[in-house]
């Protein structure tokens, strides 16, 4: 299989794998917020953390709802610049910030959502082939 081609399943794993952890630290976030505080702390210092980590988190999974409606409408699918940036970033990224911040921070990668707006914008308002 060429190089080009085997980018789209990986693509769509790497998609699938990074949405399923985002959803999983959801389901752990007071485990994720427990961990990034000292071993005393106030109640505010919790709500702030929280309240921090919620808004990242939604942030992110409105990045994925940008890219796989762009992916599954079949605009980026076959793009093999939009597959390449977000096949190396998606992992890239979650290793750096799971090894480097244990799931104090999360800073959201969004090259590649914004790859996809300037796509849709390129085939829905200049009527142009995706690059």
């Amino acid at each position: 299989m060429p190089i080009p081609s085997s980018l789209i399943p990986s693509r769509f794993l790497t998609l699938i794998a990074h949405l399923i952890i985002v959803i999983d630290i959801f389901w752990s976030r007071r485990n994720n917020v427990l961990a990034c505080l000292p071993p005393t702390y106030t109640p505010q210092e919790y709500q702030r953390r929280d309240t921090e980590l919620v808004v990242a988190l939604s942030v992110t999974l409105g990045m994925f709802l940008i890219e796989l409606l762009g992916f599954f409408s079949g605009i980026s699918m076959f793009s093999s610049t939009q597959n390449l940036i977000s096949w190396i970033l998606k992992p890239a990224h979650s290793g750096y910030w799971i090894s480097c911040h244990g799931g104090c921070k999360v800073k959201g990668c969004t090259l590649p959502a914004c790859v996809e707006v300037v796509l849709m914008v390129t085939v829905f308002v200049l009527k142009k082939k995706p690059l």
